[in-house]
Parts: structure tokens; C-alpha cells; sequence
């Protein structure tokens, strides 16, 4: 499977039961990113817009490399682009942006390319903004045929830094860290803060 094809987001829509909607199971992690104070937000990789929704409304702009899954983030009234469709919007000026989002972006690719995703997209972020990695933890990791890197607190550190990032938080979400190998929602959050 790709994830750039109309089958991946097929399964991203399919990851939304009726019963993950009716427990609402995306509380815990909606409630954290807003307690983060993200400010304006471009969530890279932003799939069918589940992190757009969560953040809240008209406090995040989308880009995702799979056209259909930007199809439907455009649906649900979320404003979302291709790659190629942001940098030709009015969205796209240095600086704008108070934090940059990889939500189950970088375990997708090797890390070499998330950090040449990273780079691409720094000039969007303000001095002093924050770019937020959150990557899936041993069960989530395995249950994806598309993950081919294992991002965990030692690789997103790297990452970060290496794009020039200081790593100012790092945390196992929502559970503690050993629950990741068993409980396929826990996640690694990671936190690097551009330099100004």
C-alpha cells in the first residue's frame, strides 16, 4: 500500500468506526494538542484532517501529499492543500506559522527524508515556533504495513536536532512508555523549538 493512493485513504476513513465516534476516542488527544497553545498550525501530512479537527477550526492549515485524502479534509470544511497547492496559496509566507505538526508522518519514511520535509517547511514557522513529532510507539507501529522507520524518543531527538531544532519536551502519550507495547494508541510526542 502507498500512501499517496485513494486505498490509503479508503483506510484512513475506515479507522473512524462508529464506536471510536460514539466514545469520542479522540478526546484524550484532541485535549492535548489544544493544551499545547500550538497557535496557528501547518499540519504536514495532515491525512483526511483528523489533527485539523482536533486542534480546532481555523487554527491549522493542512498539507498532505495524497490528493484524495486532501479531498476529504477539503470536505469536512478544513482547509487543506497538496504540496504543490500550498506553496502557490496565500498561506504560504516566512514565518507565518506558530508550530509545525508531523502527526504519524515520520515513521512513514526514512529519517533523512523527515528531516528534509522538516527543512522544506521551516521558513513557514515563526523564530522561536515549535515543530511537534508524534509517532506511533511499538504496537502502533505494527500494525501499519506503510511504517518503515521506528521513531522513537532517541530518532525524533536526532531528527530535531539535526534540522537545527532544540528539543525542549519529550513525552509518552497518553499512557506511560512500556503500555506502547501492548496499547496500539500510545505515542511518542516530541517537541523541538526553532532558534531564532
Amino acid at each position: 500500500m502507498n500512501t499517496a493512493n485513494e486505498q490509503y485513504t479508503t483506510r484512513l476513513l475506515k479507522s473512524g468506526t462508529w464506536w471510536k465516534r460514539l466514545l469520542d476516542v479522540q478526546r484524550p488527544y484532541r485535549m492535548y494538542l489544544r493544551r499545547l497553545q500550538l497557535g496557528l498550525v501547518l499540519d504536514i501530512g495532515c491525512g483526511v484532517g483528523r489533527s485539523l479537527e482536533n486542534i480546532g477550526r481555523g487554527q491549522g492549515v493542512g498539507i498532505d501529499h495524497n490528493p484524495y485524502s486532501v479531498e476529504i479534509a477539503k470536505s469536512r470544511g478544513l482547509i487543506a492543500f497538496t504540496p504543490e497547492e500550498f506553496r502557490q496559496s496565500s498561506y504560504a509566507e516566512a514565518a507565518r506559522f506558530d508550530s509545525l505538526l508531523l502527526s504519524h508522518v515520520a515513521e512513514h519514511m526514512r529519517p533523512p527524508e523527515t528531516m528534509a520535509l522538516i527543512r522544506e517547511h521551516l521558513g513557514y514557522l515563526k523564530p522561536g515556533g515549535r515543530v511537534v513529532l508524534i509517532t506511533p510507539q511499538e504496537a502502533g507501529y505494527r500494525s501499519d504495513e506503510t511504517h518503515v522507520e521506528f521513531v522513537d524518543f532517541q530518532v525524533a531527538s536526532k531528527i530535531l536536532d539535526e534540522c537545527g531544532l532544540k528539543v525542549s519536551k519529550q513525552q509518552s502519550f497518553p499512557l506511560p512508555r512500556w503500555c506502547g507495547k501492548l496499547f496500539k494508541y500510545n505515542e511518542f510526542i516530541s517537541i523541538g523549538e526553532k532558534q531564532t
